[in-house]
């Protein structure tokens, strides 16, 4: 296979590239809005037709929201090279609020920044940029050679931004149409400007709202001070007992799972000079308030969290009300890695909570969902090869990094088709996505479309 070849294609072709992703970015594809349905049913038409012109055998499909759009490429009898699904997603964010915009967020356009030439339209970096980037990787592929590498199944959604309500309903129908050796998944970023990722740790989420009542309703707190239970102290009391003074978490068995990071991505990640006192300061902040002992990346990738994300309770308007509140309120959530099971810390999160409760008091829950973490197999020479070959595309080597949050369709491949995923993605942090002015360097469409040439490849080498 000549690499090579299929390269000087990509840059002879960038600008018609170019104008193909500016022509998926006029379509107002907001999968939230109901008034966007027709626009939503045009990109996957745009799609099916791309995909169609590249030989794939590439159909839309219903679902009772958004269409899916499934292509195939590759004869199933070849044994050679792996099975590859590629998962995208064509709807976008809300632009709201529009005036913050400096220009129509659907009437895309190359403009020239200090930092260099940018894509400016919503949905350039997420996800319809991304997304390209393998389309075009393929286009000049065929060009090149006759014939997509290897077999390809394309899989991409429009219903990512509205919490993907039809996905997991449609992948459990269509297992056996879908099922491939590995998912690769682009709508994640680079580490830095030069720095290429896959990411193969995804922190896993639960939530948990309780609330916990004391008197049956507010009370004068002159009256009733000092003899009545405040709900607020009590609820106060179980918050600040969720953590010892080293910053670990107490709830009984909760580090079940939770895995040590092993040499050889410990020293990926200490080759990256992660600045934390930059992170932080960026947001007005100085000191890492994780686990003691651990680095600042082990804390955001690596490690499990427990986060007050809202208390309330009493008098909370303008002014004074000297109340003794009935009722105290708080949202908690736990980032979760490793095998952490969900359900179960749930259970024991609720018990810990009955056990701290006073006489008089009684609490209620309401939970917020419950995924695990994903933790791929970078064992697999799959993965090895895939950092190769970004690492010859860009500056720097390519490097396993964590994520600090949650990504639930990598979750979803390992569940629902048992199959791990491969985030690849060539987004930066100041790309404002769901944000106003969302823009795509051209340098990241560009590079990310030779990145997934390079690793199409070295998988099917």
């Amino acid at each position: 296979m000549s690499l090579d070849a299929v390269l000087a294609r990509i840059d002879a072709d960038l600008p018609n590239a170019t104008e193909r992703l500016m022509d998926l970015l006029r379509i107002r594809s907001i999968s939230t809005d109901p008034a966007y349905k027709a626009e939503c049913d045009k990109a996957a038409d745009w799609l099916v037709a791309d995909l169609r012109s590249l030989g794939v055998d590439a159909s839309k499909r219903p679902t009772p929201g958004h269409p899916m759009v499934v292509g195939h490429a590759g004869d199933a009898e070849d044994g050679t090279g792996p099975h590859l699904l590629f998962y995208g997603h064509y709807d976008v964010q809300p632009v709201d609020p529009l005036d913050l915009w400096d220009r129509d967020p659907f009437d895309p356009e190359v403009q020239d920044t200090p930092q260099g030439k940018v894509i400016r339209a919503r949905g350039a970096s997420d996800d319809k940029g991304q997304l390209m980037t393998f389309i075009e990787a393929c286009r000049a592929w065929k060009e090149v050679h006759g014939s997509l590498p290897g077999r390809l199944t394309f899989f991409f959604e429009g219903e990512e931004e509205s919490g993907s309500p039809s996905l997991v309903p449609f992948m459990k129908e269509n297992t056996a149409e879908l099922k491939s050796d590995i998912a690769l998944i682009c709508d994640t970023g680079l580490f830095d400007p030069d720095t290429p990722a896959i990411t193969t740790m995804l922190r896993g989420l639960l939530g948990e709202e309780l609330t916990i009542t004391a008197a049956n309703k507010d009370l004068h707190s002159g009256m009733y001070g000092g003899l009545a239970m405040n709900p607020i102290r009590v609820l106060s009391k179980i918050i600040a007992g969720l953590h010892d003074e080293t910053g670990r978490i107490t709830l009984p068995g909760f580090y079940d799972g939770v895995p040590e990071l092993s040499n050889s991505i410990r020293a990926q990640w200490e080759s990256l000079g992660f600045d934390d006192q930059q992170f932080l300061g960026d947001v007005g902040l100085s000191v890492p308030a994780g686990e003691q002992g651990r680095t600042p990346l082990e804390m955001i990738w690596s490690r499990p969290t427990c986060e007050v994300n809202g208390i309330w309770g009493g008098y909370e308007g303008d002014g004074f009300k000297t109340v003794l509140p009935g009722q105290a309120h708080a949202k908690i959530s736990f980032r979760l890695v490793g095998t952490q099971d969900p359900l179960k810390l749930r259970e024991t999160f609720r018990d810990y909570v009955r056990a701290q409760l006073p006489a008089d008091c009684s609490v209620e829950f309401k939970g917020h969902g419950a995924s695990p973490a994903g933790v791929m197999q970078t064992e697999s020479p799959a993965f090895e090869a895939a950092r190769q070959a970004l690492t010859d595309e860009w500056p720097k080597p390519a490097a396993y990094t964590g994520c600090g949050g949650s990504i639930p369709i990598a979750g979803y491949f390992k569940t629902v088709l048992d199959m791990d995923a491969m985030l690849i993605g060539f987004g930066k942090d100041d790309d404002q996505i769901h944000s106003p002015n969302e823009k795509y360097d051209m340098r990241s469409f560009h590079k990310g479309i030779r990145s997934w040439a390079r690793v199409l490849a070295a998988l099917n080498s």
